[in-house]
C-alpha cells in the first residue's frame, strides 16, 4: 500500500478528520499524528519528514496542517500532487479553515477523500469529477418526495373536510333534538357539542405541525419510487394518523394520487394515435467580447403511430426558415416527394410506419459563425474596483418569435471570498456556495421581456466569473419547421395528429 491515511490536524498534533485506507487501530493514528509536530525543524522549507516506518506530506492551511501518512518507498512526487488534490477539496466544503468548520462537515471531507484515493492508491480524478461523485442526484428519490407531499396534503385536506361534515352534522342535530355523533373517540354523548368542535379544531391545527416520528410501513399502494437510504419502508404519518382514528384508506385511490403527483414533473401530453416530437438541441461558444465561435444546432422530427389504421400517412411540413439548415430525410422517405411537395412518406407507399415506436423521420443541422444567428445574447462586465469586482451582466433577446422558460444564467464566482452583494436584478438569484456559482433565475424571457440586467459586487479579479453558462427550454423550436397537416395515403383525407415541441440547450457559455 502506498497511502496510510489523510488527516487534518491541529499544530499541536491533534486529530480533527483522519481516514485510513488500510487497517490501522485508533492509537496507532493518533499516536503517528502526536509526533508528527516534534519531527518538523522550525525554519526549514520542506514538506515532509520521515521516521523508520512513515513518511509524513505535509501542506501548511493557516492554523491547522493536511497531512498524508505514506510508506517510505512511496513516490514522493506522486504524493506531492494527491497532497495538493486534498487541499483543494477542503475549501470546497468548509468556508473557513478552523477546527469547528471541519469538524461541521467532516463527514463530507471524509466522502471526499474516499473518491481520491481507493486501497491506498490515487484515483484518476480532479475537483470537478470529485464534486460531481459526492453530489449525486436522484430522480426518483425527487419523485418520491414529491408523491409523499402530495399525498400528505391531501389526507391534511381530507381531516378538515372530515371535520366541516361532523360540525354539520352536530349542527342538524342540534336542530333536531338529536345528540351529537362522535368522531374518532373524540366526540361522544357525555361531550357537549361546544367541546367537540373545539376538540376537532385542535386535531386539525395539530396535524398541520410537521411531526417526525416513526411509522409502520403503508400496507396499501405503495409508490415504485425508489428513496436513497430506504429499506423497503415507505413512511406516511397523515395517512397513520387517519388509520389511528378509525378511517379506511382505499388503495386504488393512493395509486390515483400517486400518478396526479406525477404529473408535477411530467406535464400531461395529449397525445392522438398519431404523435409528432420535434426537438432541436443547441450547442453554443462565444466570447465575452463578443463574436460567436461556434454555434450547431440538430433538430428531428420523431413520428410514434399506435394505431394500426394510421400506419399509412403522411406529413404536410411547412419550412419557414431563412437561416439556411441542411435537412436530410430518413432512407425509407420519398425523398423525390419531399424536394417536391414537402410530403414525408414512404418509398413504398403500400408500406407501413412501424407501430408503438418512436421513429426519426426528418432531422436538420444549422452550423454558423454568423453573430446575428445568436438566440440569446450574454454580455458579463466585470469592472476592477478598489474592494474587487463590480460585475455587470445583461441579457437580450435575438429572436422575436422565441419564448424561453426556466432560464438559468449561471456565473462562477472565486472561491473563499463568501457571498456577492447584488445590486440592481431583473428576476431572482440563487448563491450556490459550495460550487462557488451565482444563478440568475428568468421564468420567462420573450419578446415582452427581451433584456434584463444584473449587478453585483464581490472580491476578485476579472478572470474569476467566466465562463459564463446558460440553460433554457422552450416550446417554441429555432428554425421554423413545423408539420401542418397529416392525411392518409389513399383518399388524402386528414387524420387527427398531435405535436410535442422542444427546444433545449446542450451546451451555452461564454467563454
Amino acid at each position: 500500500m502506498v497511502l496510510l491515511a489523510a488527516a487534518v490536524c491541529t499544530k499541536a498534533g491533534k486529530a480533527i478528520v483522519s481516514r485510513q485506507f488500510v487497517e490501522m487501530t485508533r492509537t496507532r493514528i493518533e499516536g503517528l499524528l502526536a509526533a508528527f509536530p516534534k519531527l518538523m525543524n522550525t525554519g526549514k522549507q520542506h514538506t515532509f519528514v520521515e521516521t523508520e516506518s512513515v513518511r509524513y506530506v505535509y501542506q501548511p492551511m493557516e492554523k491547522l496542517y493536511m497531512v498524508l501518512i505514506t510508506t517510505k518507498n512511496s513516490n514522493i512526487l506522486e504524493d506531492l500532487e494527491t497532497l495538493r488534490l486534498f487541499s483543494r477539496v477542503i475549501p470546497e466544503y468548509c468556508r473557513a479553515l478552523e477546527e469547528n468548520e471541519i469538524s461541521d462537515h467532516c463527514f463530507d471531507l471524509i466522502f471526499a477523500f474516499d473518491e481520491i484515493v481507493a486501497l491506498g492508491y490515487r484515483e484518476n480524478v480532479n475537483l470537478a469529477q470529485i464534486r460531481t461523485f459526492t453530489e449525486m442526484d436522484s430522480h426518483e428519490e425527487k419523485v418520491f418526495r414529491a408523491v409523499r407531499e402530495t399525498q400528505e396534503r391531501e389526507a391534511k385536506a381530507e381531516m378538515r373536510r372530515k371535520a366541516k361534515e361532523l360540525q354539520q352534522a352536530r349542527r342538524d342535530a342540534e336542530r333536531q333534538g338529536k345528540k351529537a355523533p362522535g368522531f374518532g373517540g373524540f366526540g361522544s354523548s357525555a361531550v357537549s357539542g361546544g367541546s367537540t368542535a373545539a376538540m376537532i379544531t385542535e386535531t386539525i391545527i395539530e396535524t398541520d405541525k410537521p411531526k417526525v416520528a416513526p411509522a409502520p410501513p403503508r400496507p396499501s399502494g405503495p409508490s415504485k419510487a425508489l428513496k436513497l437510504g430506504a429499506k423497503g419502508k415507505e413512511v406516511d404519518n397523515f395517512v397513520d394518523k387517519l388509520k389511528s382514528e378509525g378511517e379506511t384508506i382505499i388503495s386504488s385511490s393512493m395509486g390515483k394520487r400517486t400518478s396526479e403527483a406525477t404529473k408535477v414533473y411530467v406535464p400531461p401530453i395529449n397525445m392522438e394515435s398519431v404523435h409528432m416530437k420535434i426537438e432541436e438541441k443547441i450547442t453554443l461558444t462565444c466570447g465575452r467580447d463578443g463574436g460567436l465561435q461556434n454555434m450547431e444546432l440538430h433538430g428531428m422530427i420523431m413520428l410514434r403511430i399506435s394505431d394500426d389504421k394510421f400506419g399509412r400517412i403522411r406529413l404536410h411540413v411547412e419550412n419557414e426558415d431563412k437561416k439556411g439548415v441542411q435537412l436530410q430525410t430518413h432512407p425509407n422517405v420519398d425523398k423525390k416527394l419531399f424536394t417536391a411537395e414537402s410530403l414525408i412518406g414512404l418509398k413504398n407507399p403500400e408500406k407501413s410506419f412501424p407501430v408503438n415506436s418512436d421513429v426519426g423521420v426528418l432531422k436538420w443541422r444549422l452550423q454558423t459563425t454568423e453573430e446575428s444567428f445568436i438566440p440569446l445574447t450574454i454580455n458579463c462586465w466585470p469592472s476592477e474596483s478598489g474592494n474587487g469586482c463590480d460585475v455587470n451582466i445583461e441579457y437580450e433577446l435575438q429572436e422575436d418569435n422565441l419564448e424561453l422558460n426556466d432560464v438559468v444564467i449561471t456565473i462562477p464566482l472565486p472561491s473563499g471570498v463568501g457571498a456577492p452583494v447584488i445590486g440592481e436584478i431583473d428576476g431572482e438569484y440563487r448563491h450556490d456556495s459550495r460550487r462557488n456559482t451565482l444563478e440568475w433565475c428568468l421564468p420567462v424571457i420573450d419578446a415582452k421581456n427581451k433584456s434584463g440586467s444584473l449587478e453585483f459586487s464581490i472580491a476578485g479579479q476579472p478572470n474569476d466569473f467566466f465562463p459564463v453558462q446558460v440553460s433554457f427550454i422552450s416550446k417554441k423550436n429555432y428554425c421554423n419547421i413545423q408539420v401542418t397537416k397529416v392525411t392518409q395515403v389513399d383518399g388524402n383525407s386528414p387524420v387527427r395528429f398531435s405535436t410535442e415541441t422542444t427546444f433545449l440547450v446542450d451546451k451555452y457559455e461564454v467563454l
